[in-house]
Order: C-alpha cells, then sequence, then structure tokens
C-alpha cells in the first residue's frame, strides 16, 4: 500500500506541475496574440504626416504610419540580409531630408549581385512606418565600414555613421526604386512559439501519467 501512495503522490504531482505549465503557456498564447493583433492595427493605421510629429518617441511611436515628403540623400548603408526565395542581399538605409531635418528611410531589400541604389534629384513622398528594430546584440559583429557592410539596423550607430536623427522610417510606398524592393514592417519577426511550448508540457504530462500507469502496474505485479 505504502508503494502505491508514493507512486500515485509522484505520479499526481508530476502531471499537477506540467499541466499547469502548459496552461500558463495557453495564457501566454492569448496574451501575445493580443499584442500582435494591437501592433498589425497599430501598423495599419492611417498614415500621419511625418513633419506634424515633434520628437518621435520610440515607446509611442513605435509601428506608427507616417507619410513624408522629402529628399534621399546620396550615402546609404547596406545591412545584411536574405529574403526566401531570392536569397542574401541587403537593406538599404538612406538618410531622408524631410524639411530642416534629416532622419533615415529603411528603403527595403537588394539582391546581393546587384549594383548601387538609384538616386533620386527631385523630393520623393514615401509612406512607411517608425520603427526602433532590436536588430543588434552584444553578439552583432561590427560594421566592414570599408565595405559598408552592416550585421543588424542599430539605429544610434546608423544614425551617427549617416549624420541623422536617430529616427528610422521604414517604407512601403513611394517612388520607383528598382532594384530595391519595399520590405515593410510586419509582425512576422515578433516571436510566438507559446502554442509549441503548450502542446509540449501538455505531451510531458500525458508522458508522466502513462509512467505512473505503468508503475503501478508493476508494484501490482510484484505484490500479487
Amino acid at each position: 500500500m505504502k508503494r502505491y501512495l508514493s507512486a500515485l503522490i509522484l505520479g499526481a504531482g508530476g502531471i499537477a506541475i506540467l499541466m499547469s505549465l502548459g496552461f500558463w503557456q495557453v495564457r501566454r498564447l492569448a496574451w501575445k496574440e493580443g499584442v500582435i493583433a494591437a501592433i498589425e492595427a497599430k501598423i495599419g493605421d492611417e498614415p500621419a504626416a511625418f513633419d506634424g510629429i515633434a520628437g518621435p518617441d520610440p515607446e509611442r511611436d513605435q509601428y506608427r504610419p507616417v507619410t513624408a515628403t522629402g529628399r534621399i540623400g546620396q550615402a546609404y548603408l547596406r545591412i545584411l540580409s536574405g529574403q526566401k526565395y531570392v536569397g542574401s542581399g541587403y537593406r538599404i538605409i538612406s538618410p531622408f531630408i524631410v524639411g530642416d531635418r534629416t532622419v533615415m528611410i529603411d528603403r527595403g531589400f537588394v539582391a546581393e549581385d546587384e549594383g548601387p541604389p538609384p538616386m533620386h534629384a527631385a523630393p520623393v513622398t514615401i509612406t512607411g512606418n517608425l520603427l526602433w528594430p532590436q536588430d543588434a546584440d552584444s553578439y552583432t559583429p561590427a560594421p566592414d565600414l570599408a565595405k559598408n557592410i552592416w550585421f543588424a539596423r542599430d539605429v544610434e550607430a546608423m544614425a551617427g555613421a549617416l549624420h541623422a536623427e536617430p529616427v528610422l522610417i521604414v517604407g512601403r510606398d513611394g517612388p520607383d526604386d528598382r532594384p530595391v524592393t519595399p520590405d515593410p514592417v510586419d509582425t512576422a519577426s515578433i516571436p510566438n512559439d507559446h502554442r509549441q511550448y503548450a502542446i509540449t508540457w501538455f505531451s510531458l504530462a500525458g508522458v508522466w501519467a502513462g509512467m505512473t500507469a505503468f508503475l503501478l502496474w508493476r508494484i501490482r505485479q510484484r505484490t500479487n
């Protein structure tokens, strides 16, 4: 009887812990889906005139849609990137002069074998979203300035290199910039693995239950 009780306590305790972790991940999934839905709604809002925004704020204005008219500077940075079905290439970041301010514009993706991005002599109107991406971390290599290759969109560092404000507009509509293809802001890069985590915990709870049942069966066989 003592063996049965110990096995039941061990089994029930393990199943309860694993199930609670699974339900916690279900709650996290609902929360994350709500966050993503709110971001998608913000991305799709009616664009505001950029020159009417005083002091864009990374917290308040992240993902905010804007429209701006200005001149694209001749300088540009190449951010190492890649696209499905295309291969490796670069994001093109250029200075964007709007009135008396110089910010930055993410013009989109260009394949590795393409030449430099086109220059625009006349002012252009661009619609996009403000973004302060968290691409860089402590493992990101320093940019190769000699080859003009950067390994992440570091807004502060890029602003210093382009003599611009640390404000980035990721374009989605604008002038014909071929061979550069716009790569608009979306939520695809936001991690949401909570469903898989929940399935894992529930599966482990099922395995634990099976092992408990097997252990109880073995105890019964030995006592008979």
